[in-house]
């Protein structure tokens, strides 16, 4: 028999050497990037033995006090824990003019939307919304998840009763219409996600078209305060909403707030079960009368209504500078967002000590939605503005 045949080894004994080598070449070579946070101003700290005194409005301060008998103290006003949040819808109720409504407190606006549309749809239905409806993309697929699909009607920016009448004729003459999902609701928000809005004679067009092909028509109320500050564009006072709309909500969060939402339920079809999506969607909150406090307090008298206005006049003051310095606007709003067009440059410069929201590019530069709130003062603006 022949000699096997040594098969020749692989030398590997300079590895470890060249791996070493490697790995000190990799650690001179490489930098590493350093959080260098973010750039703000700062106001200049006191100085020693130097007495801050700062300036709170007494309206802005709401004084609540719980005795060990369970009582409760708002402002200097008693009322039992369990009185709070029927007090605080029957203030709701008297601003609408309507008693027969149904009030319910949510959390924040995108449980709101959720269970307000899958409380009100079938499997096999969906809802009516423009492209750039908050729903459809600004909300991370929530109606989607409840087994609803959102039907994109229009690449335009707001509804008209023309569009859904157009909609519904070819919906309903649809030989194959058990293959397709049904429309059942028409959403839209007040104002809309670029600030436009809705007129009374709008809101009435709408609602007419939505009772005529038995669609519930729902209002996404969260910056509800900021449209009713536009009177004069829109001819809508907030007691005629519960003759415009099957379901709408009021928003708080975006007034102040910590958080909440109030739902409005006209329709008798929709209230019959409505807490029971509440329970199922974990909403119904054990502490619920955290959020009648706050409302309370909003509709006692007519906070909610002068956050409104204040936001927007603080709005109109910063569009009206910005078109003074010949900064472009992309959209004509009358509430409190704004959205300009600017360079990268400046874009990333103002971002520096400012929140701006991108809202898209065109061939002028980019979109960036500038907002106004509750919180917001002359000051800040005043900061924003000297940046053009």
């Amino acid at each position: 028999m022949g000699k096997k045949r040594k098969m020749p080894g692989l030398n590997t004994s300079s590895t470890a050497d060249i791996s070493f080598m490697l790995l000190i070449f990799f650690l001179v070579t490489t930098s590493m990037d350093t959080d260098q946070g973010l750039s703000r101003t700062l106001p200049k700290p006191p100085e020693e033995n130097q007495k801050v005194e700062i300036k709170v409005k007494e309206r802005n301060i709401l004084n609540i006090r719980i005795s060990k008998d369970n009582l409760l103290m708002i402002g200097d006003e008693y009322s039992a824990l369990q009185d709070v949040r029927p007090r605080a819808k029957e203030f709701i109720k008297k601003h609408l003019k309507n008693d027969k409504v149904d009030i319910q407190f949510l959390i924040g606006g995108t449980s709101s939307n959720q269970i307000v549309i899958a409380s009100c749809l079938r499997p096999f239905e969906g809802v009516l919304t423009v492209e750039s409806g908050h729903i459809n993309c600004h909300e991370t697929g929530a109606v989607e998840a409840t087994g609803h699909k959102v039907i994109s009607l229009t690449k335009e920016l707001k509804m008209t009763a023309e569009m859904i009448e157009k909609f519904c004729i070819l919906q309903e003459s649809d030989p194959n219409r058990e293959h397709v999902v049904q429309a059942k609701m028409v959403y839209l928000s007040l104002p809309t996600e670029y600030g436009l809005l809705y007129s009374k004679k709008e809101l009435e067009d709408i609602y007419k078209v939505c009772k005529k092909h038995d669609l519930y028509l729902f209002i996404d109320g969260a910056r509800l305060a900021f449209a009713l500050a536009c009177y004069e564009q829109t001819n809508l006072k907030i007691e005629d909403l519960p003759n415009l709309c099957d379901v709408m909500y009021i928003g708080g969060t975006k007034c102040g707030a910590l958080f909440g939402e109030a739902v409005v339920i006209m329709n008798d079809e929709i209230k019959k079960y409505f807490r029971y999506h509440i329970k199922q969607r974990g909403a119904m909150m054990a502490k619920g009368r955290m959020l009648g406090i706050q409302f309370y307090e909003l509709f006692k008298e007519n906070l909610y209504f002068e956050i409104g206005k204040k936001t927007v006049d603080l709005a109109m003051y910063v569009k009206e500078e910005l078109k003074k310095k010949g900064v472009k606007l992309f959209i004509d709003s009358y509430t409190n967002q704004q959205f300009i067009i600017v360079s990268k440059e400046k874009y990333e410069e103002i971002s520096k000590k400012f929140i701006l929201s991108f809202w898209g590019e065109n061939e002028e530069g980019i979109i960036a939605r500038v907002c106004t709130s509750w919180a917001t003062t002359k000051e800040t603006i005043d900061s924003f503005l000297s940046m053009f």
